[in-house]
């Protein structure tokens, strides 16, 4: 924020401020605000864990282990996203947590997607030899002319291994970052190109894209089999919940950085941007939290999987016993 001579408000130039700094500064309404906001984290962790022991009760292993990891997404940012707004300073291990967390939710989803055609055996059984395409995002999406792959235990290896390996670097390089903080070489402002955060951030960024097109090959060609499932709305959450968590984050980060949002001391314009997106995504987590638990509270029934150019076959029964999930 700008004085009305022209100079930066010197509280403007700060880093991010203690919690009680920053509670000393809120009026009614700011206290209000976190109030609402608390209390949806809350509820949306307490409807996870609702969710959890449901889930673990009626589903067998290891379907009930991936949905549990999969509905966890939504109640784990907003418990973060709530960490940060209460200690500003905690920001970058929150958000560190939470992209982890959210790295081994994307190999789950590939999982579960698999699973629910009766794991890799019966996956493989059904569609072993037959082209799957691969022209899809976010890494094929402008290449139609790409050839379809047959699909074998081996692509199925390749598939899941590209899914794994985000799951596995994102941790390591989240226990980097947060050494090399602590030694003061990581600074997530300091996006500089002789800055180590930039090239952590890029490289990141190549092991996301790579992990995602495993898990939209695989949906592209069997979300026909298992829209019974819902299937669809399940996959628009997890890519709403990516885009959120992470196109959002890395714009609202980016638009801060460079002074596009006002400082409000005794929050810094990077720390109010952040602040403010803390806060928009614990709204928008607990809202996919209630639509996931609406999407997966239903009952598992038989998976018929057909093909149209073969005489329609079907899947080992899931199981007729009724798995509200």
């Amino acid at each position: 924020m700008e004085a009305l001579n022209g100079t930066i408000d010197p509280a403007c130039l700060k880093g991010r401020p203690l919690a009680i700094d920053m509670l000393n500064q809120l009026d009614t309404f700011g206290y209000c605000l976190y109030f609402m906001l608390t209390l949806m984290s809350c509820i949306s962790l307490l409807v996870y864990l609702e969710q959890c022991a449901y889930i673990y009760k009626k589903l067998p292993y290891p379907k009930k282990t991936l949905v549990i990891w999969v509905n966890g997404a939504a109640p784990v940012i907003s418990t973060m996203s709530c960490l940060a707004m209460w200690i500003p300073r905690a920001f970058m291990i929150t958000d560190l947590t939470s992209n982890s967390y959210f790295a081994v939710v994307i190999y789950k989803i590939l999982l579960l997607l698999i699973e629910e055609l009766g794991g890799s055996n019966a996956f493989l059984e059904k569609f072993s030899g037959k082209p799957f395409w691969i022209s899809t995002g976010p890494c094929c999406c402008c290449c139609p002319c790409l050839p379809d792959v047959p699909m074998s235990r081996r692509m199925l290896f390749l598939l899941k291994l590209g899914s794994l390996q985000y799951a596995i670097l994102k941790t390591v390089f989240t226990v980097l970052s947060i050494v090399l903080w602590t030694n003061g070489n990581y600074d997530p402002a300091n996006l500089g190109i002789y800055g180590i955060t930039l090239w952590i951030s890029l490289f990141v960024g190549v092991l996301t894209i790579i992990s995602l097109w495993p898990v939209a090959i695989v949906f592209m060609n069997m979300n026909r089999y298992l829209r019974p499932l819902k299937i669809i709305p399940k996959y628009a959450m997890y890519q709403l919940t990516l885009v959120l968590s992470q196109l959002q984050t890395s714009i609202v980060n980016i638009v801060a950085l460079y002074g596009n949002i006002a400082c409000a001391p005794p929050l810094s314009s990077q720390a109010r941007g952040t602040m403010l997106n803390q806060q928009i995504l614990i709204m928008e987590m607990f809202i996919i939290t209630l639509v996931n638990r609406f999407l997966y509270r239903r009952t598992y029934e038989a998976v018929e999987t057909h093909d149209s150019e073969e005489d329609t076959t079907a899947l080992p029964e899931a199981t007729l016993m009724e798995h509200d999930v």
